[in-house]
């Protein structure tokens, strides 16, 4: 991590790893941001941190309070899944998990966040059938590089991912003066279910680790009937 700036012992900050720890202008005052959420890595996280359950979390205030640490205003949201696989003939399992889906779309767009959505393919593999969620990464690289062309006056982006995929544009957004902030997760252990990407960590300006805190900071106040208590948001692909 040779050229990164640590934080300092007493930054309110705990979970802030590389940073500007002399808090100059750059660094503490207020700017517009986007928040672009990989929705497969941050439900696979939910559920690291429910111990096996989805934890239910408003996902509008989880990205203001992630922009609000960063002294940022939220501009925008985008929010990039796969909805879950539906045969030519879907089952009633198929059916639930749709609706629930579609359930949860709808809530995210009367939000006020822009919702991305790729597809879900699924291979049979050794006789078991496997789901993959197609097109996202790209989706999530497109939005990226328009962020210059779309939103001029955006120089600070908040990415959630694990992906090194998006290593070159995050390199591009920098020589153009648009610094990324990445929110993440990994295990420093053998077989870790999250594993750290050491290249998309070095192209970032500053990496943040995700807490349990971060999910549970921000319930959803008014919930109807669970999406799907058994399967989480995106189920049916598999994360």
């Amino acid at each position: 991590m040779e050229g990164k700036i640590y934080k300092l012992q007493d930054n309110s900050n705990i979970n802030m790893l590389p940073g500007n720890p002399k808090g100059l202008p750059d660094e503490s005052y207020s700017y517009d941001t986007l928040v672009l959420i990989d929705e497969a890595f941050l439900s696979k996280l939910s559920k690291h941190f429910g111990g096996g359950k989805y934890i239910k979390f408003d996902r509008a205030v989880f990205s203001q309070n992630l922009s609000k640490k960063e002294r940022l205003f939220l501009k925008q949201c985008f929010i990039y899944i796969a909805p879950p696989f539906l045969s030519s003939n879907p089952t009633m399992e198929e059916e639930t998990r749709k609706k629930g889906y579609d359930k949860l779309i709808t809530q995210l767009k009367e939000k006020g966040i822009i919702v991305r959505e790729g597809r879900c393919q699924r291979l049979k593999v050794d006789g078991k059938y496997i789901y993959n969620q197609k097109a996202v990464d790209i989706l999530i690289a497109i939005d990226l590089m328009s962020v210059p062309i779309k939103f001029p006056k955006i120089k600070k982006i908040i990415l959630i991912a694990s992906d090194s995929d998006f290593v070159p544009v995050i390199k591009s957004l920098a020589e153009q003066n648009i610094k990324t902030i990445l929110y993440t997760y990994y295990e420093e252990k053998r077989d870790a279910q999250f594993s750290r990407s050491n290249e998309l960590i070095k192209s970032v300006h500053k990496y943040v680790k995700l807490t349990k805190e971060d999910f549970t900071s921000c319930p959803i106040i008014k919930e109807g009937k669970d999406i799907d208590k058994n399967k989480g948001p995106v189920s049916g692909v598999k994360t």
